[in-house]
């Protein structure tokens, strides 16, 4: 069988459409049709119902049991992949959110680079809703996540929360411990949005204000725009913890905090076998990291306090 066709016949079936795998695929949808007709033939049997006026996709009944056997195709051509490099280390390729990667995992990279372990590491920076699509298609071999999302061929299993705190620079606007949103002016906010929970707390609380003075997606680039003084952010503790290598903080908790973030690991029902070893290697020290880490945390000890 042909990999494109069967790459493509799973972007239908995550899709339900023939014009929407056209536009990921970067194809035309005589392309796509021709690859799954192709596929079709070649298997002998038909892999979608094709009835007129209707927008989605249907599967037949043995179009619906190929599609593990087209997975476990892709996942065995991977492996075929990492053979072929003929590397005497395993490849691992893990997925995550930039706040993951910059606040939380690069001390856990730095250590594993350190302890001389037998894994090549590639890391990939990606939104949590991408990240679960790349697993699926089995580009990494294991994801970190804020979102918890239903994926079929995908298990979740949650490994690390932390609490949210409002932040302010060393000359704080409101010198107290323990505040209400209502006391903050939302004009003068630095936002980034940590995940789907935080978001809706937010729109209940502060939006229906004002919009924030600026908004940014990387931890890198909210540390390079926070030039004011009087400007303040709500953010997770490994974020704080992170930000204080470059700046002095004034940390303080909410009277109306926001939930908890949740990281989730995410892998693949139909693993690689090659980079199992390794990737239960990696989840070991990783779970050793994040004790230690949390341990270490110092916020919550100091209220009002800057840090």
């Amino acid at each position: 069988m042909d990999l494109s066709e069967i790459e493509t016949f799973l972007t239908i079936v995550n899709t339900k459409s023939i014009t929407k795998t056209a536009d990921i695929l970067f194809l035309s949808q005589p392309t796509v049709s021709h690859r799954l007709k192709s596929l079709e033939k070649e298997l002998g049997f038909p892999l979608i119902v094709r009835k007129k006026g209707f927008k989605n996709v249907e599967l037949t009944s043995k179009g619906s049991e190929f599609v593990s056997i087209a997975e476990r195709y892709i996942s065995l051509w991977k492996e075929t992949q990492v053979l072929a490099q003929d590397r005497d280390s395993t490849l691992l390729s893990i997925g995550c959110t930039d706040s993951l990667n910059i606040a939380l995992f690069a001390g856990f990279y730095r250590q594993m680079e350190a302890s001389g372990c037998p894994i090549d590491l590639d890391i990939h920076t990606h939104q949590s809703s991408e990240l679960y699509s790349i697993l699926d298609r089995h580009d990494i071999d294991i994801g970190f996540v804020y979102y918890h999302l239903h994926y079929k061929n995908i298990l979740s299993e949650r490994i690390y929360q932390e609490r949210l705190y409002l932040v302010q620079s060393d000359e704080p606007a409101i010198h107290k411990s323990l505040i209400h949103t209502e006391e903050l002016d939302p004009s003068l906010e630095l936002f980034l949005n940590w995940d789907a929970n935080f978001q809706i707390w937010h729109d209940q609380w502060l939006t229906g204000y004002s919009r924030p003075r600026i908004i940014v997606d990387t931890i890198t680039l909210l540390n390079h725009v926070w030039t004011d003084k009087k400007s303040w952010m709500i953010a997770p503790e490994s974020v704080i913890n992170e930000l204080y290598h470059y700046r002095r903080l004034y940390v303080s908790e909410l009277k109306n905090p926001p939930p908890d973030r949740v990281c989730y690991k995410i892998k693949h029902r139909f693993p690689s076998s090659a980079t199992q070893t390794a990737v239960a290697y990696f989840e070991q020290a990783l779970g050793d990291y994040l004790c230690q880490v949390k341990s270490s945390l110092r916020i919550g000890e100091i209220w009002g306090a800057d840090i």
